[in-house]
C-alpha cells in the first residue's frame, strides 16, 4: 500500500474510532471491540493478543500502542508534555522497526491507555516524533501541533507550557473521566443519572492543586447539574458521604428542578463505588466541605 493510501486508510479508521467512542458512555472501548473493528466494510484488528504494537502486515508502519500506568516498560508523561514509550523487547528492531518507520513517516497512529484488562481508553492521532535510541524510547506528540517541536528532546519551556496544556486535554483528562464514570458504574453520585453523555468526571480538589492528582480517589462522578453546583459551592459533600445544599437554595421558591434536582438531595448519601479503594477519600472531601462552609 503506497503511503497516500496508508493514510486514507488510517483517516478512516480513526473517524470510524471516534464514532465509537462518542457513542461509548465513558469513552471505553473493550477488547473485544477493537479486535474486529468493522471500517468501510473491512474488520482491523486494532490490539495485538500480549503485544502493545499493532503492525498491520499490509501497512508500512505502527497503527497502534498500547500502555498503561502499571505496565512493564514504565511509559510515562514526560515533562516536556511529550509520552515516553519504550522499545518492544530487547533488541531495537523487531515490533519497533514499524514503530521507527512510523517516526520517519509521520504518519498517525493510536494510542490505546488500559484502565484495567480488557477495557481502553483511545487517545488518537498521536504521533512519534524522535526515537531516543540511547534511552530505547520513542517520544510521542500528543497532537498534532507538537508534531513540529524544532528539538523534541528539548522544546524549550515555552513549548513545554503549551504541551503541558495538550497533555491534559488530550490524554489526562480522557483518562480520569473514563476511570471515574466506570469505578461509579455510569452514575451521578448524587441523583444516580446514569446517561453518560451527562455525566462528569469532578475533581474534589482541583487538578491544579499539588494534591489533585487525577486519580480516582479525588473524583467523583457528577451529571452536570451537580458537577455545576459543587464547583460553584452550592452543593457540598461531607466526609461521610452526604449532600449538603447551600441555605440560599434551600430556602429559594422556584420550579421542580430546584425542589427534585437539588433541594431534595440534602441530606442524601451520595451512590459510592463498589470497590473500597476507588471511592472519595474523606481528607480531600473535607478540606473541599469546609470551602463550602466557608462559602455559604
Amino acid at each position: 500500500m503506497d503511503l497516500e493510501a496508508e493514510v486514507d486508510v488510517r483517516r478512516r479508521i480513526m473517524a470510524r474510532l471516534r464514532e465509537a467512542v462518542d457513542a461509548s458512555p465513558s469513552g471505553t472501548l473493550s477488547r473485544r471491540e477493537l479486535s474486529a473493528f468493522a471500517v468501510d466494510g473491512r474488520v482491523w484488528r486494532l490490539l495485538d493478543q500480549g503485544r502493545g504494537i499493532r503492525n498491520p502486515k499490509d501497512l508500512q508502519a505502527t497503527l497502534t500502542i498500547m500502555t498503561s500506568l502499571h505496565g512493564p516498560y514504565g511509559d510515562e508523561p514526560m515533562e516536556s508534555g511529550l509520552f515516553r514509550y519504550h522499545y518492544q523487547s530487547s533488541s531495537d528492531a523487531g515490533d519497533n522497526t514499524k514503530l521507527r518507520r512510523a517516526c520517519e513517516l509521520q504518519v498517525p497512529l493510536i494510542l490505546f491507555w488500559m484502565l484495567e484488562p480488557g477495557l481502553y481508553v483511545p487517545v488518537f492521532p498521536v504521533y512519534v516524533v524522535a526515537d531516543d535510541r540511547p534511552n530505547r524510547v520513542f517520544l510521542i506528540a500528543l497532537d498534532e501541533g507538537l508534531r513540529f517541536l524544532p528539538d523534541p528532546m528539548d522544546p524549550g519551556e515555552a513549548a513545554k507550557r503549551y504541551a503541558h496544556r495538550i497533555a491534559r486535554r488530550r490524554l489526562h483528562q480522557p483518562v480520569f473521566r473514563a476511570s471515574v464514570l466506570r469505578a461509579y458504574e455510569v452514575r451521578c453520585a448524587v441523583c444516580r443519572l446514569q446517561h453518560g453523555n451527562l455525566l462528569d468526571a469532578a475533581h474534589i480538589i482541583p487538578d491544579g492543586a499539588d494534591h489533585g492528582a487525577p486519580i480516582v480517589s479525588n473524583g467523583l462522578s457528577l451529571c452536570k447539574i451537580h458537577h455545576a453546583a459543587y464547583d460553584n459551592q452550592q452543593l457540598g459533600i461531607s466526609p461521610d458521604y452526604r449532600v449538603h445544599i447551600a441555605h440560599d437554595l434551600l430556602v429559594e421558591v422556584d420550579g421542580p428542578m430546584l425542589r427534585h434536582g437539588l433541594q431534595e438531595m440534602h441530606g442524601q448519601r451520595i451512590g459510592l463505588p463498589p470497590r473500597p479503594k476507588e471511592r472519595p477519600d474523606r481528607d480531600r472531601l473535607d478540606e473541599r466541605y469546609q470551602q463550602f462552609l466557608r462559602a455559604s
